[in-house]
């Protein structure tokens, strides 16, 4: 699931085909076969053919080489920055990420694992490798390349409005271990230093509790329209019935007065990190 949680199966796209069809040209135009390109790039033959399909995103490293390999003139750097904003993701979220690219507000709240616009590599690697069943290295090389390929959204220009809550216990779990949180936890707070950035963390200890029923994702459209998502196991769900998406701003309200405020949720991250 690329949009936060665990190990959703990315899907071709029409601009991964046509990365890859580009790929392909300027290898032939270079005189060059899969298996000439891959010591060049240093990827295997496996991967370059993978990405000439349009089956996988193109790691960075990889752009960057085989811009210089194939002397492209820049093209496959400027295709690359489309690529960023459509990666192959999981089919059950796709509309939704569509949907995000054109946001000027979105909130979360998550309780399951920290939202995939804030994680680090290590971290989504950790949370790909911990559901089963267990993937391929080039699946998770995929699925962590698309996740951080989304979180150009922080910086997009014009900017969007975001407001994250997370729940504490996701970061006392310390999944991938102890360094993984120390990054984890690093990224979080410069995250947090964005001006369109609000993170708030929902305490250990919280009587009164308005998400209880699960994760929460909202965006505002250009047109000032609210619509929801909601994702399970391989599922995932559009929300856009006023009454619907009013009852989940309602709860989505009711947990920023719940959760600790941006500079007190700061704090703690900071006191948690100090005690890694």
């Amino acid at each position: 699931m690329t949009g936060g949680t665990g190990s959703g199966e990315p899907e071709s796209t029409d601009s991964l085909k046509t990365f890859g069809a580009v790929v392909k040209a300027f290898r032939e135009r270079a005189g060059l076969t899969q298996e000439g390109l891959a010591p060049l790039v240093r990827f295997s033959p496996q991967t370059v053919a993978s990405i000439e399909q349009g089956r996988r995103l193109p790691p960075p490293d990889f752009i960057e080489r085989a811009e210089e390999a194939l002397d492209a003139f820049g093209v496959l750097r400027a295709a690359a920055i489309h690529l960023a904003r459509k990666p192959g993701i999981a089919a059950w979220f796709r509309q939704w990420a569509a949907l995000e690219e054109q946001a000027i507000s979105l909130c979360t709240y998550e309780c399951r694992v920290v939202p995939g616009l804030l994680q680090t590599k290590a971290y989504a690697r950790a949370v790909t490798l911990s559901v089963p069943p267990p993937p391929e290295e080039e699946q998770v090389e995929q699925r962590v390349s698309a996740r951080l390929a989304r979180q150009e959204l922080l910086r997009r220009s014009p900017p969007i409005a975001f407001s994250f809550i997370i729940e504490q216990a996701l970061i006392e779990r310390h999944t991938g271990g102890v360094e993984v949180t120390r990054e984890l936890i690093d990224n979080l707070l410069r995250c947090s230093e964005l001006w369109n950035v609000e993170l708030q963390i929902m305490p250990l200890q919280q009587p009164q509790h308005a998400g209880l029923d699960g994760p929460i994702q909202l965006l505002e459209t250009p047109e000032n329209q609210w619509l929801g998502y909601s994702e399970g196991q391989k599922t995932g769900q559009l929300i856009s019935g006023p009454k619907e998406v009013s009852v989940l701003l309602q709860r989505y309200a009711k947990m920023r007065s719940q959760a600790l405020s941006p500079e007190d949720s700061a704090s703690l991250l900071k006191r948690m990190r100090g005690a890694l």
